[in-house]
This record gives C-alpha cells, sequence and structure tokens, in this order.
C-alpha cells in the first residue's frame, strides 16, 4: 500500500505540473469529456461494491468476528476484485478529464501495482477465507470480465 500511496500522490502532482502549471499536453474537450464519464463509471462501480460487500476493506483482513464469508453478489458475480476495477476507471479517466497525458501514462503503472495487489490478495483469501477457492473457481475474472 506504501508504493501505490507514493505513486498515486506523485501521480496526482504530475497532473498538476502537466495540465495546470507548464501545459505540456494538449488534451481535446470530447477526450476530457470522456475522462469524465470513465470517472463516473468507476464511482458507480465502486458504490456497487460497497452496497454489495460490506466486508470491503482498505487492508486485507478476515473479519472472523462479523462472519466474514465470500461475497457473489452485484459486481462480484462478474468479477473477483471489482472495486479495484472500479479503480482502473478512475486511474485512467481522471488524467483525461484533468487534461494530462503524462497522468494517463502513470495510470498504466497504478494499473499494474492494483494488478499485482490483487494477486497478492487472492493468496491471502484462499488460503483464510472459507469458500474463496470455490468462487475463483466460478468467477474466472480478476478486474476485467473476459481478460485477466
Amino acid at each position: 500500500m506504501l508504493l501505490v500511496m507514493a505513486v498515486w500522490f506523485s501521480w496526482l502532482v504530475l497532473m498538476g505540473f502537466d495540465a495546470v502549471r507548464f501545459h505540456w499536453s494538449e488534451v481535446p474537450l470530447w477526450v476530457q469529456a470522456l475522462g469524465l464519464l470513465s470517472i463516473g463509471v468507476g464511482c458507480f462501480v465502486v458504490f456497487l461494491v460497497f452496497r454489495a460487500n460490506s466486508y470491503a476493506s482498505p487492508v486485507v483482513r478476515i473479519q472472523r468476528e462479523r462472519g466474514h464469508a465470500v461475497v457473489t453478489t452485484g459486481p462480484y458475480a462478474y468479477v473477483r476484485h471489482p472495486m479495484y476495477a472500479g479503480g482502473l476507471f478512475i486511474f485512467f479517466g481522471a488524467p483525461l478529464l484533468l487534461g494530462s497525458w503524462w497522468g494517463l501514462a502513470v495510470s498504466a503503472a497504478l494499473s499494474v501495482l492494483v494488478g499485482f495487489r490483487a494477486v497478492l490478495e487472492e493468496r491471502t483469501l484462499v488460503n483464510e477465507l472459507e469458500g474463496y477457492a470455490a468462487y475463483a473457481g466460478r468467477v474466472r475474472y480478476r478486474l476485467v470480465p473476459y481478460l485477466w
């Protein structure tokens, strides 16, 4: 998480320098509108995650005291890590909305870090959360349906 946070804050600073201070990028208005739409989709996906999963948390931990169980409804019926999938929409939408091609390039690095975190998280879930291995067998995709 520390690495993701460091890249995240650097990404925000870079986009500010690019889009506001130095104007390194020229992003058409229609592309900025796509960025806004992408952020909206990402926020909606994250909303659906919190509606379906009361165990969602920024840290990976099994909440045994609350009867933690595998969630298979809502967006979890399509991908195993829908919050991260929603985050990808935000990662790519924010630099487009702000008008920063350089920020968009860093979004690719953020996406790789999120993918790496999803793999590490799954190791914990398979080992510690009853029923997760069977769920992972049924829902084949981690972040993007039909892709990964």
